[in-house]
C-alpha cells in the first residue's frame, strides 16, 4: 500500500480480523500455531489483498474543491485591476502574500487526519476564548469600532476565532454526552467577548454556524427545538433591553437598509451608491483596461466589503453572475459529498463548514442589493484581506480532509470492508 496513513488502518483492521480467524480455529481444536497459519492462509494472498486494499483504501482528493479554489483565489485579482491597484506595489505584493498563505493552509488542513481533532474539542474552544480575551483587553488599533491586534502587515481580529470554535462545536456535538447546560454555557461565553470587542457580524455568523450544527447533533429533537425557542426568546428579549443602549452609528446601521434615502448624507449614501453602480453596469461592465480608481471615491470598501459592487460595475454582470455561481458551488460541493461520508464527526465539520461559508456569500450579496443591514462582511475569496481568506480556506481545508478519508473509517476496530 503506497499511502501509510492507508497502511496504519488497513494494518489494524488485518491484525484483528487475524485474531477472531484465530480464535475461531482454536476453539475448533487446532493449536496456537496451526490456528495461526489457517487464520493467515484464510485471508488469501498478500499481493491480490495489498493491491485491493490500496484500491480501495487510497486518499481521494476532491478536485471539483480544488479547482473551485483555483478559480476562486484567480478571480481575486480581478478587482486589483479594475480599481487601479495593479500599479501599487504594496497591494499587488500583500495579494499575492494572502493567496499564497490562503493555499497553503487549505493543502495543509487537507493532509492533517481530521480524526485527530475529534478528542480536542476542548483545546480548540479554549484557544478561541483566549484569541478573544487577547484581543478584547490587549488591542493595539481600533477600526470602525471593532478592537484589533496589528502585527506589522498583520491584522488580527475577532473573525480568526471562529475557525477553532467551528472544530470545537463539532467534537462537542458528537459527543452523546454532551448536555443543554453545557450547551448554553459554551455558546454564551463567546458571545459575551464579541461584545466587549464589539463584533456584530461575527456574533451573527457564529450563531448561525452553532445553529445548523445543532440540528445535526446527536441532540434529540425534542431538545433541539427547545434550545432553539428558547434562544430565540432570549435574543428577541435581549434586543429588547439593550435597544435603548445602542449606539447612533449601530443604529444607523440597523435602519438604513430599509428607508437608505433618509440617510442619503451617511450610511444610506453607499447602499444608494451601491444600487446606481449596479444598475448601470450592464451586461459586459465599465472596465477600459486603465482601472476604475473612481470607484474606491464613491465606496472605501470597494475592495473589501463591497467588491461585488465594483467587480460586477467593471466586469459587468455576466461576469458577476459567473461570480456567485462559482461561489455558490463552494456550498453545493460541501452539501453533495454529505453523504458520501459514514463518519458522525465528519458529517457535522461539513455541515458547520457549509454553514459558516454560505452565510458569508449570501449576507455579502444580501447586503450590497441591499436586502441585509450594512455589516463587516467580506465575500469569501474574493475580498481584500487576510483574515477572512484564511478563514475560507481552513474551512475548505477541512472539507477536503475529511473528503480524503472517507473510505478510512473504521468502528471499534470492525470495517464492512473486510466481510
Amino acid at each position: 500500500m503506497k499511502s501509510k496513513e492507508a497502511k496504519a488502518y488497513v494494518a489494524k483492521e488485518l491484525n484483528y480480523h487475524l485474531k477472531e480467524a484465530k480464535n475461531t480455529w482454536m476453539e475448533k481444536g487446532l493449536s496456537e500455531s496451526e490456528a495461526e497459519e489457517k487464520a493467515v492462509e484464510q485471508m488469501g494472498s498478500p499481493t491480490k489483498l495489498g493491491i485491493q486494499m490500496n484500491k480501495l483504501h487510497r486518499p481521494k482528493v476532491d478536485w471539483w474543491l480544488v479547482f473551485l479554489v483555483a478559480a476562486a483565489m484567480g478571480l481575486s485579482f480581478l478587482p486589483m485591476f479594475s480599481l487601479g491597484y495593479m500599479n501599487d506595489s504594496h497591494f499587488i505584493i500583500y495579494k499575492i502574500l494572502i493567496v499564497v498563505l490562503g493555499v497553503t493552509a487549505t493543502v495543509g488542513v487537507m493532509l492533517v487526519d481530521y480524526r485527530k481533532w475529534r478528542s480536542l474539542g476542548w483545546l480548540f474552544y479554549t484557544i478561541g476564548i483566549l484569541l478573544l480575551v487577547f484581543l478584547a483587553f490587549f488591542s493595539n488599533t481600533m477600526i470602525n469600532g471593532l478592537k484589533l491586534i496589528k502585527l506589522g502587515p498583520i491584522t488580527i481580529e475577532s473573525l480568526m476565532a471562529l475557525p477553532f470554535f467551528y472544530l470545537a462545536w463539532a467534537s462537542f456535538f458528537n459527543n452523546e454526552k454532551f448536555r443543554i447546560w453545557q450547551f448554553l454555557l459554551l455558546f454564551l461565553s463567546p458571545i459575551l467577548l464579541f461584545l466587549a470587542l464589539p463584533s456584530i457580524s461575527t456574533i451573527y455568523l457564529y450563531s448561525v454556524m452553532v445553529f445548523v450544527m445543532l440540528w445535526w447533533s446527536k441532540f434529540s429533537k425534542k431538545v433541539k427545538w427547545i434550545i432553539s425557542t428558547g434562544t430565540f426568546s432570549s435574543i428577541i428579549l435581549t434586543c429588547i433591553i439593550v435597544w435603548p443602549f445602542i449606539k447612533p452609528y449601530q443604529l444607523e446601521r440597523l435602519l438604513v437598509f430599509i428607508e437608505p434615502e433618509k440617510y442619503s448624507d451617511g450610511a444610506g449614501f453607499m447602499i444608494l451608491k451601491s444600487q446606481e453602480l449596479m444598475a448601470n453596469a450592464g451586461w459586459f461592465g465599465w472596465f477600459s483596461g486603465f482601472g476604475q480608481p473612481r470607484i474606491k471615491e464613491f465606496i472605501p470598501e470597494a475592495h473589501t466589503n463591497f467588491v461585488f459592487v465594483s467587480f460586477t460595475y467593471s466586469y459587468g454582470w455576466l461576469f458577476g453572475v459567473l461570480l456567485v455561481v462559482i461561489l455558490s458551488l463552494f456550498a453545493v460541493r460541501m452539501i453533495a459529498i454529505h453523504p458520501k461520508i459514514k463518519d458522525s464527526y465528519g458529517k457535522l465539520l461539513l455541515i458547520g463548514g457549509a454553514a459558516l461559508y454560505g452565510i458569508q456569500l449570501i449576507s455579502n450579496i444580501g447586503m450590497v442589493l441591499g436586502f441585509f443591514p450594512l455589516t463587516s462582511m467580506s465575500l469569501p475569496f474574493i475580498s481584500y484581506g487576510l483574515m477572512p481568506t484564511l478563514l475560507n480556506a481552513i474551512l475548505i481545508g477541512v472539507v477536503l480532509s475529511v473528503y480524503r478519508r472517507k473510505d478510512l473509517v473504521f468502528s471499534k476496530g470492525r470495517s464492512n470492508n473486510f466481510n
